[in-house]
């Protein structure tokens, strides 16, 4: 499977977002992609303040449709953050995946959120993201500071997810997430890692790019720089994934029998 991370530049509101993602989801297929893979809350932006958020939520219906016109018109998958209503008084920081036909397989809200600005803007999702097929693929979803978080992607490794794709939002100076604890992820999980990010800046955040997809044995299949916007591609390969898992059968050989119960 192809995949492409667009490393964008905040967009400064819903409809320019599209428009940037219409144009960077034409791109992606011309180069071959099969799913493209957008920053967290890249329809709208992130660190906008809470009336913000709550407004491009209210739109959510709007932009879904949207999202599935974009996937249909250039044949590719997508994966894109966005601001979705919840039942609590702040949205919920979400990505969701469609396919090429621009049929929705996935949502997900993110559950760690991160510091002040995410508790101002945000409700917490209350589950992991599903585990679900694409390209032959077993995927499943994750957001910026959820990846952090070694259970999280161990709980995903361990429900099958072979690809764990990853829109975030990370800015100076946490690059030390980027280059070392998002390969880290990977190899301990043998899970494949889509982590795209922003560049450029948004509020007092500057963000740090550098955004990757990790093979499952945790070394980059493909990088981009620090502070300029790219379309990064990457070909994950199945017999790699295989040659992995054999190499470091962490999945196979962990003693569950001693973790059952831990706080």
């Amino acid at each position: 499977m192809q995949i492409a991370l667009w490393q964008t530049r905040p967009q400064p509101g819903i409809d320019p977002a599209l428009s940037a993602l219409d144009e960077a989801a034409r791109a992606a297929a011309q180069a071959g992609a099969d799913l493209l893979v957008t920053p967290e809350m890249a329809l709208g932006g992130y660190n906008i303040g809470a009336a913000e958020v709550a407004a491009n939520a209210e739109r959510a219906g709007e932009v879904a449709e949207a999202l599935s016109a974009i996937a249909r018109r250039h044949g590719t998958a997508l994966t894109a953050g966005l601001a979705l209503p919840s039942p609590g008084p702040r949205p919920y920081n979400a990505c969701v995946t469609l396919d090429a036909t621009g049929r929705e397989l996935a949502r997900y809200h993110k559950v760690q959120l991160f510091g002040e600005v995410d508790a101002a803007q945000f409700t917490p999702g209350d589950a992991l993201s599903p585990v679900f097929d694409l390209c032959g693929w077993k995927l499943a979803l994750a957001i910026c500071y959820d990846i952090e978080f070694p259970e999280l992607a161990r709980g995903l490794a361990l429900r099958g997810a072979e690809l764990i794709v990853t829109p975030t939002a990370n800015m100076v100076p946490f690059s030390s997430v980027n280059t070392r604890l998002v390969p880290a992820r990977a190899e301990e999980n043998t899970t494949c890692i889509a982590y795209c990010n922003y560049v450029g800046a948004e509020g007092e955040f500057t963000y740090n790019g550098l955004s990757c997809a990790c093979g499952a044995d945790g070394a980059d299949i493909a990088r981009a720089p620090a502070a300029q916007e790219a379309l990064l591609t990457a070909t994950l390969d199945r017999a790699a994934l295989a040659q992995a898992r054999r190499a470091q059968p962490y999945l196979s050989a962990r003693r569950a029998d001693l973790y059952q119960g831990q706080p």
